[in-house]
């Protein structure tokens, strides 16, 4: 009896951290390489070090501008940032999972536009991914459906 009582004492003491386990293990099925809404890019969205999410651009459907020369970022409002090439250049950064297949908590960039984001997301399926850009409330925003890459 004794030994039962300690087995279901240890089982309750880690349980949360079972649960927690798979909460994070869940977050990860955004891992991957995935289109834009377009198809004009692949995003690959990988795990930092603190276990957030960020994605950085690994594939260019036109990586050349007109001039035959790698296109870079112009439209950035730091002038000093204008010259990066957008290959690899890192598009979303710390979102983080809420469980339930939900995301929240990142910023996301619009290298056509200069503008950055907050960023929330949510995964439909195994290889749907629905990010909306938002400014302030996430009502006022634009949601953009990723796929996965295969």
């Amino acid at each position: 009896m004794k030994k039962l009582c300690i087995f279901a004492l240890a089982l309750m003491l880690s349980l949360p951290i079972l649960l927690s386990a798979q909460t994070a293990a869940s977050g990860d099925a955004i891992l991957g390489t995935w289109y834009n809404g377009e198809k004009s890019s692949k995003i690959v969205i990988v795990k930092t070090k603190s276990g957030a999410y960020q994605g950085y651009i690994d594939w260019l459907k036109t990586p050349l501008d007109e001039t035959g020369k790698a296109k870079l970022d112009p439209k950035n409002p730091d002038k000093t940032l204008r010259s990066r090439p957008l290959m690899g250049m890192v598009v979303l950064t710390g979102l983080k999972s809420k469980g339930d297949n939900k995301f929240d908590g990142g910023k996301i960039y619009d290298p056509k536009s200069g503008n950055t984001y907050s960023c929330k997301g949510e995964l439909k399926g195994a290889n749907t991914l629905a990010l909306r850009g938002f400014i302030g409330v996430s009502l006022v925003g634009r949601t953009d459906t990723w796929t996965r890459a295969k």
